[in-house]
C-alpha cells in the first residue's frame, strides 16, 4: 500500500508530513517507555510482513499489521511506523522520503483509531476478544487503503480508478488481517496475558 514518488501533488505530500509530525509527537509524548521492546518488536514484524508482496491482478497487495501495532502501541504507532517506512525507502525503495509522510498517516492513523474503538474488547473473554481483534485487523486495513486511495484521488483525477482497485484488491488482505490478528491476541491471551492491559 506504499504510494511511490513523483504521484502526489506538493499539497498532499505537505499535509502528510504535517499529520504525520502531529501523530508521532503525540506517540512520542504519550509512549509508555517500559514497552519500547515491544514496541520494537512489533515494527520489526510490520517490516518484515510488509515486504512479502503477493501478485494480484495488475498490482501487487501485502500483509500491513499495522492494526496489530495500534491495538498494542496507540499512538506509538505512528513513530513506530515511521521507523520501519524510512527503512523500507532507504533500503529496499519501496514508498520514498518525498511520501513518507503520507505512507506514514495512512497506516497509522486508522491504527490508532482501532486502537481506541476495539482495546476495550480486548479485556473481555471468550468471542467478545475475538471479534474485537478481528475487527482492528480487517478495519485498520480498510481505514489505510480509504486513506491511500483518497490522497490518490486528491492528487489526480486521473487516479481515481487507481484509487478503487486498490480498495477492491485489499478486501481479502483485510479479511486475513483480521484472522491473523485474532489469533496473535487468542495466542497472547493464554501465554502472555499482561501484554492486553493497557494504559494509554
Amino acid at each position: 500500500m506504499h504510494i511511490s514518488e513523483g504521484v502526489l501533488s506538493p499539497t498532499v505530500l505537505a499535509c502528510g508530513y504535517a499529520l504525520t509530525a502531529a501523530g508521532t509527537y503525540l506517540g512520542l509524548r504519550r509512549t509508555d517507555y517500559s514497552r519500547l521492546v515491544t514496541t520494537a518488536v512489533l515494527a520489526s514484524v510490520f517490516f518484515v510482513a510488509s515486504l512479502v508482496h503477493v501478485p494480484l491482478g495488475p498490482g501487487s497487495v501485502h500483509l500491513v499489521l499495522n492494526g496489530l501495532l495500534g491495538l498494542f502501541l496507540g499512538w506509538a504507532a505512528f513513530p513506530a511506523l515511521l521507523i520501519a517506512l524510512l527503512l523500507q525507502a532507504v533500503f529496499f525503495r519501496y514508498g520514498g522520503l518525498a511520501v513518507l509522510g503520507i505512507n506514514t498517516f495512512d497506516m497509522a492513523f486508522p491504527a490508532v483509531l482501532c486502537h481506541y474503538c476495539f482495546r476495550s474488547w480486548l479485556g473481555k473473554a471468550g468471542v467478545v476478544r475475538i471479534a474485537g481483534a478481528f475487527c482492528c485487523g480487517a478495519v485498520s486495513v480498510a481505514g489505510a487503503a480509504v486513506c491511500t486511495a483518497l490522497a490518490l484521488a486528491f492528487a489526480n483525477e486521473g487516479f481515481v480508478t487507481s484509487a478503487r482497485i486498490l480498495l477492491v484488491a485489499h478486501l481479502p488482505i483485510m479479511l486475513l488481517e483480521g484472522c491473523i490478528v485474532a489469533l496473535m491476541v487468542s495466542y497472547i491471551a493464554k501465554n502472555k496475558p499482561e501484554l492486553l492491559h493497557f494504559t494509554q
